[in-house]
């Protein structure tokens, strides 16, 4: 049965990687990948810094077509080339139907994306106001709201790191609204706010390797929720001499 969802699923060609022991293959996610299926509407990339969601979220963007820094399809500058090599080693599997519209936003290099828009002229399609005169998380709601128009393929890194709880929320608002107009979102988050959204499939990425979770099972929740229910307590001891 062919999917109908833009991106069914991630493979890693293993036949083509000539050593595991350097990276990016060396990651302790990487190192096992095989096949990792894709949820058709939302999918969380989660861990911690260092274990490869990004570099795994980065690689399906560059083999998808994403310029390595972030911005659509057509933006196609370079402030730094820092990107590794995976993205040569997936095979992405498509659905039958093609995204009408699609972006790559990390957090870490939005400024240049920002930048890059001033240079093209396009501001208008991302709101009345530019990108650099909003505060980062303004711009992040900017960019959802008025640059992504659904029927798209949206790829986000960490896109909680400028917004406060509150904007997370509205965050979540946009991506069902995106998700009822066809749209595929696939996010690596450190936020228990945003992987709540419901029936999302959440990979954990760990030292032993890539594995799907219920959010209640994540870390996340887990430590959110036990901090929150008794801060002092958990206070005391995190604080004891």
């Amino acid at each position: 049965m062919i999917s109908k969802q833009y991106i069914a699923e991630v493979r890693l060609r293993r036949e083509a990687v000539e050593s595991f022991d350097r990276y990016p293959f060396s990651l302790a996610a990487v190192r096992p990948l095989e096949r990792l299926e894709l949820h058709p509407a939302v999918t969380f990339f989660v861990g911690e810094n260092g274990s490869g969601k990004s570099t795994l979220l980065e690689a399906i963007a560059v083999a998808c077509g994403f310029n390595a820094e972030g911005g659509s399809k057509n933006f196609r500058f370079d402030t730094r080339s820092s990107h590794s090599e995976l993205h040569r080693y997936l095979r992405i599997a498509r659905g039958v139907e093609r995204p009408r519209d699609g972006f790559f936003l990390r957090a870490e290099s939005f400024f240049n994306v920002a930048t890059e828009i001033e240079k093209l002229d396009v501001g208008s399609s991302y709101g009345e106001r530019p990108l650099h005169e909003q505060s980062h998380g303004e711009s992040f709601l900017a960019l959802m709201v008025n640059r992504f128009r659904g029927e798209g393929l949206y790829l986000l890194d960490e896109p909680e790191a400028a917004l406060s709880p509150s904007r997370q929320l509205s965050v979540i608002t946009r991506m069902h609204d995106l998700v009822r107009q066809k749209s595929q979102f696939i996010i690596a988050t450190h936020s228990p706010i945003l992987m709540a959204y419901p029936e999302a499939y959440i990979y954990v990425f760990s030292a032993r390797g890539i594995e799907r979770v219920a959010y209640q099972e994540t870390e996340h929740y887990r430590v959110t929720r036990d901090f929150l229910s008794s801060p002092q307590r958990m206070l005391q001891v995190l604080l004891a001499p």
